[in-house]
């Protein structure tokens, strides 16, 4: 009996190996191998467009993204704004901390994963039995976003590495050299000429919004060449080695890459689709809408409200107030008549700094006394949103507003559409007048300006000028339209790279750093005082971002960038 049982037991326990041996993975289960994405009986292409659907996820969005967790603002690297918390990795961009081991932003590493994805999938595509018109679409697609991976690339780097088609396997040699700063910018803009055509036209179908149209094709193509025309890449540079200068730039000045700027412009506009929205803030919570060119998609949340808006909100509705912006940005905002707050006929109050000021300002940041989940902003010393203590709180009397629906008579936030604007029309409008007032087009380039105000609610003013002087001398408008990006475009990437490209990164980042400081009296009167609460340090090397320090050890053809 006992040897029947040792048999018997001995054939659970060979089973139960048995068994167990055929649990080992040897491939991730979840790992759809090459045959079935490209599989040549899959008429609806379904594991193909998946793979493209994974492609757009290398597309950078924006928001709280630097930093791990619920991260900060690349503003905040910039000077429109601190992080509300201390020693935060994007302050690394304004205290000198930045290195080419220590880089919060690098997107290297990124920008090459994706556009290895996409080399894959245009060599494979065409091995599926979907429609021709389907395949022609999805690579164009493909080839865009490639484009735009190397966009991310050249604005951070300069000239990288180009490898075209190519999907290398480890028996490859790795070791490419980086291409020129010209042969980058040529290659974007020739995929965004090829690809423009194949791209879906607009108006773009619900089921569809969120896909490549044909007018990020031609923004992508403008952006580039308005930054290659830009003063740091158009023979601006600042390395002094001359293979270095050809990598980070153009060697010599040449105007004429102002006018392919201004035709780049000029092209989408011509599409006569994309328009201005008519109410500013709609432009950010509404999913579809004519002045979004291309968003990075999301699901509709509460993020940006949760992560953003002032600490003295809690529950139901939990508010951290991640984000603190800087007085140098609210001091940007002109006036509703258009003027800047240091002209002296702008009739600008510093005991009533908010009060007639340019529309844009109060649904870009919360300032004291702004109606939210019905109560006003207490960001005065003491204040509900400025309690002081030990608490994340404001630093600078402001918090983030942008992105953001209107609650100010909810009682809790809504679910709502935040996805992030890559390219929208008001940016072309500013990229044409840029490229316009340069090419000594200023009065057609005034026109551009006067229709964003004209939108943001600028009242009109003399001769319906909208604040801009008239006569305007080139210099005096390309200060004007530096600013205007500022405030029109804050918090949506542009001001961290438009100062490096204007070569003025020197003068605007190299300096203190202000807030607001409120106090009030016991009979209920504020007290309003500029008070400084940092400062911020560039140097010439931070023009250009270092290399990753482990692809130059990795790839010793790789060209550090000067001063790195």
């Amino acid at each position: 009996m006992c040897k029947k049982l040792y048999i018997s037991v001995l054939v659970v326990a060979l089973a139960m190996i048995g068994s167990a041996c055929e649990r080992v993975e040897t491939e991730p289960r979840d790992w759809i191998k090459e045959d079935l994405v490209w599989d040549e009986k899959d008429r609806n292409a379904t594991l193909a467009v998946f793979f493209l659907n994974d492609i757009y996820n290398f597309i950078p969005g924006g928001f709280n993204r630097i930093g791990t967790g619920n991260g900060d603002f690349l503003d905040a690297g910039a000077g429109d704004a601190i992080p509300s918390r201390i020693a935060r990795p994007v302050e690394y961009y304004t205290n000198g901390f930045i290195s080419a081991v220590n880089n919060p932003d690098p997107y290297w590493g990124n920008s090459y994963a994706g556009i290895r994805r996409v080399n894959i999938f245009l060599a494979n595509i065409d091995r599926v039995p979907a429609t021709a018109a389907s395949i022609v679409t999805w690579k164009a697609e493909a080839r865009f976003i490639r484009a735009y991976l190397y966009f991310e690339l050249l604005k951070r780097y300069g000239g990288v590495p180009l490898i075209g088609d190519k999907i290398f396997t480890l028996n490859d040699d790795l070791s490419l050299p980086r291409n020129t700063f010209d042969e980058t910018v040529n290659y974007i803009v020739a995929e965004c000429d090829v690809v423009k055509a194949d791209l879906r036209k607009e108006p773009v179908s619900d089921n569809e919004w969120g896909r490549v149209p044909r007018g990020a094709a031609i923004a992508l193509k403008g952006r580039t060449l308005l930054y290659a025309a830009s003063p740091l890449f158009n023979g601006g540079g600042v390395s002094t080695d001359a293979t270095k200068k050809a990598l980070t730039g153009y060697p010599t000045f040449d105007a004429t890459r102002w006018q392919k700027a201004v035709d780049a412009a000029a092209e989408l506009i011509a599409l006569n689709y994309y328009a201005l929205q008519p109410v500013y803030n709609n432009i950010f919570v509404v999913k579809k809408n004519t002045e979004i060119i291309l968003a990075k998609q999301s699901g509709n949340n509460t993020s940006i409200e949760s992560l953003n808006a002032p600490v003295g909100y809690g529950s139901p509705t939990a508010s951290q107030g991640l984000t603190s912006p800087t007085q140098n940005l609210v001091d940007a905002f002109t006036t509703d008549a258009g003027l800047p707050i240091t002209d002296a006929a702008s009739g600008y109050n510093p005991q009533n700094p908010y009060a007639a000021r340019d529309p844009r300002l109060a649904v870009t940041v919360f300032v004291n006394g702004q109606r939210w989940l019905q109560r006003n902003v207490e960001t005065f010393d003491g204040g509900r949103d400025r309690p002081g203590g030990n608490i994340v709180q404001t630093r600078t009397g402001y918090y983030l507003r942008k992105f953001m629906a209107d609650f100010s008579n909810n009682t809790t936030y809504t679910n709502q559409s935040h996805n992030f604007p890559l390219f929208r029309y008001a940016e072309t409008l500013l990229n044409y007048a840029e490229a316009l007032n340069e090419v000594g087009r200023t009065e057609d380039a005034v026109k551009q300006v006067i229709e964003i105000r004209k939108r943001a609610g600028i009242k009109a003013g003399t001769a319906s000028r909208y604040g801009i002087a008239s006569g305007i001398n080139q210099a005096d408008l390309r200060a004007l339209i530096q600013n205007e990006r500022r405030v029109e475009l804050a918090f949506e990437e542009h001001r961290f790279w438009d100062v490096r490209r204007w070569k003025i990164a020197e003068a605007t980042l190299n300096a203190p750093l202000f807030g607001m400081q409120i106090t009030r009296s016991a009979t209920g009167t504020l007290t309003y005082n500029k008070v400084q609460v940092g400062t911020s340090i560039f140097s010439k090397r931070l023009y250009y971002m270092p290399l990753p320090y482990d692809e130059t050890t990795k790839n010793l053809n790789l060209v550090q960038n000067e001063g790195w």
